[in-house]
């Protein structure tokens, strides 16, 4: 599999012509790198089973992965032994989840993207304030329900426009607004100006809450999609940002777009009569499966992929603070 590199604007296929531009960014951000090694080095240190609550991100090969190495990844606390190691997913518990933990005596390792504990923060200080919080996000969601518990008591899950006219306040005048990570960045912004025509003081978070590689992701895909006849998004069925990623295709210029967790579902009447193909990944999904994807179309006569850049990243997020610790007292680096 080969790579020419490329900036947005500089080449669009022509008629007639065979493409196949790949989004940079794609694929794994800050948060599901250091949540997927903090597993790894985990197993390494502790030595297996290690278990997991919940999947530690949202791809279903790297769960696989991480079973094969002594991982046991549960559903909740309830079905891990007493004394046991258990690492918490990149998305996030709620405080109740901890004092089950530490009833349980159960040794815990935090790999909650730091992006999502800011999100944690500001939904305590806004409760602490008694300002009545609306939640953007996905009922079912493991960063939805964290978030939430943090203040069951002020938050209100808002899942799309539709919602605001039903939300009831006590003030409408201390209102505050939070949004689950993954979101589309267009679509939660027109729903945070809906709610705002309901109650005009709405107050903002200090920060964005859309993590950074959501938005990059979706911009690099909104760039690709102009050009390409098909995108082909890498990632799993229970991956919002994947999922949102076909939709955001769709929206800026894709003539059909596909979700698919490896290349072995990619199905050969997608690409008839089609000259042009995006391809891109979701932030849970290791570069591999791109890999398979890019040496599914060469084998079909496609060119090498050229590499569309609209952004650089660079953020790496440390290992949570209690493996750490453990990784230095056994010189381990």
């Amino acid at each position: 599999m080969s790579v020419a590199e490329n900036h947005p604007s500089t080449s669009t296929p022509g008629a007639g012509d065979r493409a196949v531009l790949l989004a940079a960014p794609r694929g794994y951000c800050a948060g599901v790198d250091r949540a997927v090694i903090t597993v790894e080095k985990a197993l390494d240190l502790y030595g297996p089973p290690v278990y997991v609550r919940k999947q530690i991100v949202h791809n279903k090969h790297v769960v696989k992965t991480l079973e094969g190495r002594g991982a046991i990844f549960v559903e909740e606390l309830d079905e891990v032994p007493g004394g046991s190691t258990v690492v918490f997913s990149a998305h996030g518990v709620s405080p109740a989840v901890h004092e089950e933990a530490t009833a349980r005596s159960l040794k815990t390792i935090d790999a909650t993207c730091p992006l999502v504990t800011k999100v944690h923060h500001e939904a305590r200080r806004f409760a602490q304030e008694d300002y009545d919080i609306l939640l953007i996000g996905h009922e079912g969601h493991e960063e939805v329900e964290g978030t939430a518990g943090e203040s069951p008591d002020h938050i209100t899950l808002v899942q799309s426009s539709d919602d605001i006219a039903n939300v009831a306040v006590r003030d409408p005048n201390r209102v505050a607004w939070l949004s689950q990570t993954t979101l589309s960045v267009d679509e939660t912004m027109e729903t945070v100006d809906r709610i705002r025509q309901q109650f005009p003081n709405l107050l903002d978070p200090p920060s964005d809450d859309i993590c950074y590689a959501t938005q990059n992701r979706q911009q690099a895909v909104k760039e690709i999609s102009q050009s390409s006849e098909l995108v082909l998004v890498v990632g799993s069925g229970n991956s919002s940002n994947s999922v949102r990623l076909v939709e955001v295709a769709l929206e800026n210029g894709a003539g059909a777009s596909y979700r698919v967790d490896d290349a072995s579902e990619i199905k050969e009447e997608w690409l008839v009569g089609v000259g042009s193909v995006g391809v891109t990944s979701g932030a849970s999904v290791p570069e591999d499966l791109v890999d398979g994807v890019l040496d599914y179309l060469s084998a079909r006569g496609f060119p090498a992929a050229r590499a569309v850049h609209t952004a650089e990243e660079s953020l790496i997020f440390a290992l949570p603070p209690e493996l750490r610790k453990d990784l230095r007292a056994a010189g381990i680096s």
